[in-house]
């Protein structure tokens, strides 16, 4: 991995600022409610090549600068010690999951604790999947992708991203697995399922990315502060299978294809003990 000029963290400090302050709001209700008008499907007229002209307000999809996923590539990030660990307070709180169509969603319906970026607090709102994996690590795509979405009192949203390749089972999948079998096929059912762990959908890795973008569904809002942990987590087939049955016949792929660059930064936080495991497989 390259090393990170030392004017990138003062150059991210205020692109986050500025983004902060003159990007329009990222709506993530639009992340919560079903869209039915489009798919992922590329050969279809409401494909994601076509999603920006779709709907007036959904011309960001086609004209955005600063669009989501993309890929995470190690030789466009910077180091940024700088960004720290992860700080959030995460806890237990009452929960539905609901089958929008697109994807499979756990929303809480309670205080379920918050992500604090640069002092402001993101407040958990939902947790949902993607598959296979929207954003890219170094080229590669993975199985699946899950996004934990968080909005501030200003409604702006900072979003967790964690990847998944296939092995041994994810044990919060694996808490709501009876509640995925009858979500197959059940538009907008929604069923409560008690008090959810959100620690356990975070998970492990404490290295990160950081980079400003956007929501991955229309109305493709910009503004959206992204972090992706670096350590890929596993799922099983059966896991990934009953995620992928539940959603509507042609959602069982429902990844947004990756996006332009444009010039943005991309940061990298590693804590000091992993750095040399990191750089090493960096260069292999």
């Amino acid at each position: 991995m390259r090393s990170a000029p030392h004017l990138h963290l003062a150059v991210w400090a205020l692109l986050l600022l500025h983004f902060a302050a003159f990007v329009p709001e990222a709506r993530a209700q639009q992340e919560i409610d079903d869209e039915s008008e489009f798919s992922y499907d590329s050969r279809s007229e409401n494909g994601p090549e076509n999603w920006g002209k779709i709907k007036e307000e959904w011309v960001t999809c086609a004209t955005g600068r600063v669009q989501s996923p993309i890929d995470l590539s190690d030789r466009h990030a910077a180091q940024a010690p700088n960004l720290g660990y992860l700080h959030h307070s995460y806890r237990p709180a009452e929960a539905s999951i609901v089958n929008r169509g697109h994807d499979i969603t756990v929303t809480f319906q309670r205080d379920a604790g918050s992500l604090w970026i640069n002092g402001t607090a993101y407040h958990l709102r939902q947790v949902h999947w993607h598959s296979p994996s929207e954003h890219h690590l170094n080229g590669r795509q993975y199985s699946l992708e899950l996004h934990m979405v968080h909005l501030s009192a200003e409604n702006k949203a900072a979003v967790i991203g964690r990847l998944y390749k296939i092995g041994r089972r994810d044990h919060f999948l694996h808490e709501l697995e009876p509640y995925l079998r009858r979500m197959a096929g059940m538009k907008e059912k929604e069923e409560k399922v008690g008090v959810v762990d959100p620690w356990e959908a975070r998970g492990d890795g404490e290295a990160y990315y950081r980079y400003m973008g956007s929501l991955t569904t229309p109305a493709c809002d910009e503004g959206v502060i992204w972090t992706v942990i670096k350590r890929v987590a596993t799922v099983s087939t059966h896991q990934l299978k009953l995620l992928t049955d539940a959603v509507h016949d042609g959602f069982e792929m429902n990844a947004r294809p990756l996006q332009k660059l444009n010039g943005r930064y991309i940061s990298f936080f590693c804590p000091h003990d992993d750095h040399e495991r990191y750089y090493a497989a960096a260069d292999h």
